[in-house]
């Protein structure tokens, strides 16, 4: 029995080294490593041709060896749903707001959190997962706790307030019910605006507006364009009140699973796909407006009476309130990066 226990074991041993040796191989353009890219964004969007630009630079410096498929438009489930696929390794890579990924790691959430940066370079600075000193804290947690990597950031726009009536101060939205992204951090901006906050997942968002279940929402202008929600609304403020990257995460065993070089070309491939996307939203902010008004929608901003002013100090009473004693330290040092 001894004898042949031992037997067994030994060619146990010899499987799953050879398994091994198999996998250290790594993919090829014979046998590429194929990877499911999901998110919620329309493919025509910002947010959706920085995936897929990445997706196609991953494949050209990879000779073949490793594709990536994109799903656009929420395809393989909402942002919630999305998020929890790749902690569970059921999808390769996503991206999403911070706040949106806060049911993996709540402390996310901060890195969406209302006026907190002076400019699009200082926001990079805070998201980037190499440098920032808070990401990178809070990446290792992600990592330790949910198998899931932050691989880049990338500037997706400053989210504005759209309603079906003017508004131009904190007192204009009483009452006013405003579709916010189902997490604490958008909770606090909407209602600091002075709305009744209604958390609506994205896929939701152009029935919600349409059936009166929210009166207003809040996106960067790229959006309303892409998803055409000046049929839906006839006002953009121009608030200001979130100035947002958006992360792109991938599962730590996939990510574990690329050999040093395809790490390396991911690190660099990312990079460049940051700066492209962030550059790409940047030069396309005023034009987006311009589409907005030609389309109809009127735009209200400080030269037409809003006040930006007192949106800022009402929303940065609810943020101070809720989640100064908890990220107060977080938010010092983001304020502290050059």
């Amino acid at each position: 029995m001894k004898k042949g226990a031992i037997l067994v074991l030994a060619f146990l041993m010899v499987c799953v080294f050879g398994f091994t040796q198999g996998q250290s191989e790594g993919p090829t353009p014979e046998k590429p490593l194929v990877l499911r890219y999901a998110h919620m964004n329309a493919a025509n969007s910002p947010n959706g041709l920085q995936a897929d630009y990445f997706a196609k630079r991953i494949e050209e410096e990879t000779n073949g060896a490793i594709k990536i498929t994109v799903f656009p438009g929420s395809q393989l489930g909402t942002i919630t749903e999305m998020a929890e696929m790749v902690s569970q390794g059921s999808i390769a890579l996503h991206h999403n707001t911070y706040g949106g990924l806060q049911t993996l790691l709540e402390d996310l959430g901060l890195f969406d959190t209302p006026f907190l940066y002076r400019d699009v370079d200082h926001l990079l600075k805070a998201t980037d997962p190499f440098t920032s000193p808070v990401l990178e804290e809070l990446n290792e947690k992600l990592i330790e706790d949910r198998g899931v990597r932050i691989l880049y950031s990338f500037y997706f726009g400053t989210r504005n307030l759209t309603a079906n009536d003017p508004i131009y101060t904190p007192d204009d939205l009483s009452g006013k019910k405003i579709r916010a992204i189902p997490s604490a951090i958008y909770m606090a901006a909407v209602e600091g605006m002075g709305a009744v906050a209604i958390p609506v997942d994205w896929a939701e968002v152009p029935m919600a507006l349409s059936t009166g279940q929210a009166d207003g929402q809040e996106n960067p202008v790229s959006v309303l364009v892409t998803h055409n929600l000046n049929d839906v609304q006839d006002y953009v403020m121009l608030t200001g009140h979130i100035m947002g990257s958006e992360p792109v995460v991938i599962n730590e065993d996939v990510w574990q699973s690329l050999s040093f070089d395809y790490k390396k070309i991911f690190k660099d491939v990312a990079a460049e796909t940051r700066d492209w996307a962030s550059s790409y939203v940047v030069n396309s902010e005023e034009a987006d407006l311009q589409i907005l008004r030609d389309r109809g929608m009127t735009v209200i901003g400080p030269d037409e009476g809003l006040d930006v002013d007192a949106f800022r100090a009402s929303v940065s009473q609810v943020v101070d309130e809720r989640f100064g004693d908890k990220w107060g330290k977080y938010y010092e040092m983001i304020r502290n990066i050059k």
